[in-house]
């Protein structure tokens, strides 16, 4: 009865895609040079036991660096961002500010290098 393109039949994690989505194409638009490399995913939970090389650990997002012919990698953790959040807008900015974040620290540049507003 309704159409898959219909806000009826949106899941919670579909629309996370798309907003994750529309942040990677807003800041490919900005910084091509900076975001076509990476490679971009969204799980649902973080894992459960860190690696022991990673120095802090993040509940929201992750990144990876680039190693072996593997591309560097942001991964969003969708539960941890959900619970984080009040509102549409507040989940929107929560996905902006850790991609911005994660994409700096792969670069090794402050984030608001890549994103004047990030953290407001």
């Amino acid at each position: 009865m309704f159409g898959a393109r219909l806000p009826r039949y949106r899941t919670r994690g579909g629309m996370f895609d798309d907003m994750v989505a529309a942040q990677i194409r807003r800041l490919n638009d900005a910084w091509p040079e900076l975001i076509r490399p990476l490679q971009f995913a969204v799980e649902d939970v973080p894992p459960s036991d860190p690696a022991p090389w990673e120095p802090r650990r993040s509940n929201s997002s992750q990144c990876f660096a680039a190693s072996h012919g593997i591309p560097a990698r942001v991964v969003l953790y969708r539960m941890p961002i959900q619970s984080r959040s009040r509102t549409k807008l507040d989940m929107q900015l929560i996905i902006r500010d850790e991609l911005v974040g994660r994409i700096g620290e792969l670069y090794g540049r402050r984030p608001e290098e890549i994103d004047p507003d990030w953290g407001l």
